[in-house]
């Protein structure tokens, strides 16, 4: 027993602090955290969920409002109606910690990519729009802010094609 104690168990707890270590952190990033990227940052835990993938996952925003903390209406129906509830999310600013702390950082525009590299210009490496890194194309998501249900339908949409692409070339480097 003695050894065990002395040798087996620390190598244990070594390896899975090492393998928690190095789970991969993306952050994805719209505006005011409360519409495109709450609703990436669910449609991914759940596709990370059902693929047992490592990777961990959050958003932010690059402006948010403390007057609009909650997620946008349109975001918890489409979510709800696929079994999802962000009902207690609330939106969180990007900061510099969450940089350094990211492995990715994927934005839903060029426009969000731009203003994090403005402020962080040290995080080039790691900064792309979620299209551009899942496909190495230029396009943006689209914004479904205050806009009806379609245009919430419309993003999911995207989501649903960017998201799997993205996180399977995470899983697979």
């Amino acid at each position: 027993m003695s050894i065990l104690k002395k040798i087996v168990l620390p190598l244990f707890i070594l390896f899975n602090v090492s393998a928690f270590a190095t789970v991969p952190l993306i952050t994805f990033v719209c505006t005011g955290n409360t519409g495109r990227s709450p609703m990436a940052e669910a449609l991914a835990k759940d596709y990370i969920a059902k693929n047992l993938l490592a990777i961990n996952v959050q958003s932010r925003g690059v402006s948010v409002d403390r007057g609009e903390i909650t997620p946008e209406a349109g975001t918890v129906t489409v979510l709800k109606e696929r079994g999802i509830d962000i009902s207690s999310h609330r939106a969180a600013q990007l900061t510099e910690e969450d940089i350094v702390r990211s492995h990715y950082l994927l934005t839903m525009t060029q426009s969000h990519k731009d203003k994090i590299l403005a402020k962080y210009p040290q995080a080039v490496d790691k900064v792309f729009t979620l299209a551009e890194f899942a496909t190495g194309e230029h396009t943006d998501l689209s914004d479904p802010y205050q806009l009806p249900l379609d245009a919430y339908h419309r993003v999911e949409r995207q989501l649903d094609e960017f998201l799997p692409l993205a996180l399977d070339k995470i899983t697979d480097e």
